[in-house]
């Protein structure tokens, strides 16, 4: 069923805003080119009216922070099917851009020779941009007004066997002399992010039922409280933490420092816990841990740090960490991997960790 929003002036009587529209699709692009948030926080634009060598344009291009490229197609004049269309075949081009080419994008959007698409990155999300995972997967938006149901129909067809597509609905109201713009998700990005994890290039195999987590260790984070007190943690925002939902009791994590290499594996207890609920060794644990752990965002239920307990089969020291050549990496904070590499990563640090068990 088509998505259609409404707003209300509030008052002793309500009263709903009429509905308007910008002037041009051209409007609304320039505003999200100013203000990049509109479209999510957690995605850093790379490129503008992108050529592809089969003679089209890519509305927009944006990188999320674990090197998911993401495309953005506005629906302009095309019908809703067109652009659908349109937004898998430019991604067809999209997945084979190279890094040298990514960032060759990203300096003509930037109108800087010398712009340095890894630094810029660094600075955006606070994380170094690991190049062997930059466009290991994408994701695409179409942006729209309004879409058929025959279209919507298209896009959770697709969605549903695991090709990352998502719609996001900008509906304009008026309110006197102003213009008010609204956004809704036809689905919950949180799903979107977790099906192009898993439909990367490279995702050749069936997922083995291993979980694989990336474990910031830094200013906010340490390793050494992680795999001393049992738990792996991720905070920041949405992005970062929503990839925690996917682990249950039970499940099996294999532990990765990005830039550094494999610091641990075990097996989850519990579901993900907000810092503020959080405890060690029946104690709260914000009296317990030294490091930050976003306690400047404790009570921000969006972006506070959130925990999962582990009991763990076996740690190492970060300076004993195992990265070699070709071995599995990505910058989710969880992902359920289907990469070629995982199953031979396991491998490999099951030989060097005897101490782990096969998994039931």
């Amino acid at each position: 069923m088509p998505i259609n929003h409404e707003i209300w002036k509030v008052g002793e009587v309500p009263t709903v805003l009429s509905a308007s529209a910008l002037a041009s699709e051209r409007q609304l692009e320039d505003m999200i080119v100013a203000c990049p948030s509109i479209l999510s926080d957690d995605w850093m634009l790379l490129g503008r009216q992108v050529p592809t060598g089969y003679g089209g344009f890519v509305d927009l291009l944006a990188v999320a922070p674990d090197g998911t490229l993401v495309l953005i197609e506005l629906k302009r004049d095309r019908t809703p099917r067109e652009v659908v269309a349109q937004a898998i075949d430019y991604a067809s081009w999209i997945e084979r851009l190279s890094g040298d080419e990514i960032s060759e994008i990203y300096r003509k959007f930037s109108r800087d020779a010398h712009a340095n698409l890894s630094l810029d990155f660094t600075r955006r999300f606070g994380a170094q941009l690991d190049e062997d995972t930059l466009n290991e997967s994408h994701q695409i938006v179409v942006v729209a007004s309004s879409l058929d149901a025959s279209t919507e129909r298209i896009v959770r067809y697709l969605s549903d066997r695991d090709i990352a597509i998502n719609v996001l609905y900008f509906q304009v109201f008026a309110n006197g002399d102003e213009q008010l713009l609204s956004r809704a998700w036809m689905q919950d990005p949180q799903e979107t992010q977790v099906k192009a994890v898993g439909s990367g290039v490279r995702a050749r195999e069936p997922w083995n039922g291993e979980f694989y987590a990336s474990f910031g260790e830094g200013d906010e984070r340490s390793w050494d409280e992680a795999a001393r007190h049992g738990f792996i943690s991720a905070g920041g925002g949405a992005w970062y933490t929503n990839t925690l939902d996917l682990l249950k009791p039970e499940d099996r994590c294999w532990v990765r420092i990005p830039s550094t290499g494999f610091v641990g594996v075990g097996v989850c207890t519990g579901a993900r816990v907000a810092l503020r609920d959080f405890t060690v060794d029946d104690l709260p644990a914000a009296e317990v841990l030294s490091a930050n752990y976003h306690r400047q965002h404790i009570d921000d239920d969006e972006k506070c740090e959130y925990f999962v307990p582990v009991r763990w089969l076996n740690t190492v020291r970060v300076s004993e960490a195992i990265h070699e050549v070709g071995m599995f990496g990505n910058q989710n904070t969880i992902c359920k991997p289907r990469a070629g590499n995982w199953s031979e990563t396991i491998k490999r640090l099951k030989t060097l960790w005897k101490n782990v068990p096969a998994l039931q």
